[in-house]
């Protein structure tokens, strides 16, 4: 099993995390949620590991860009028409673990 890291390369706290990754190399692979958005089967179970609460960046401009339409329906809909909602960087670790954000420097 491999480390797979999430997110978009511009983002702030997405490249913060692949600097510690690579100051401790640490092999991963990285994928943008742009070019290669998550499968239905990956929100479910991102969803069923971390919730929603936990997975949707209600503070980031995407979800702000959403209708109220947008944001009632299902998060695994919303996740899927919008990946960038996505709080980010999103983690798996090798041992099964998913951390989103920032707070992953506990599972090194």
């Amino acid at each position: 099993m491999m480390i797979f890291v999430y997110g978009i390369p511009n983002c702030g706290s997405v490249k913060k995390a692949r600097q510690q990754l690579d100051d401790n190399g640490t092999d991963y692979v990285f994928v943008d949620f742009k070019k290669t958005p998550p499968t239905d089967q990956q929100i479910k179970d991102w969803l069923d590991k971390v919730g929603a609460e936990k997975l949707i960046n209600k503070k980031g401009t995407k979800w702000r860009s959403l209708t109220d339409e947008e944001k009632q329906l299902p998060a695994a809909t919303v996740i899927a028409q919008h990946p960038t909602v996505i709080k980010r960087p999103l983690i798996e670790w090798e041992n099964g673990t998913i951390t989103v954000g920032l707070d992953w420097t506990s599972k090194e």
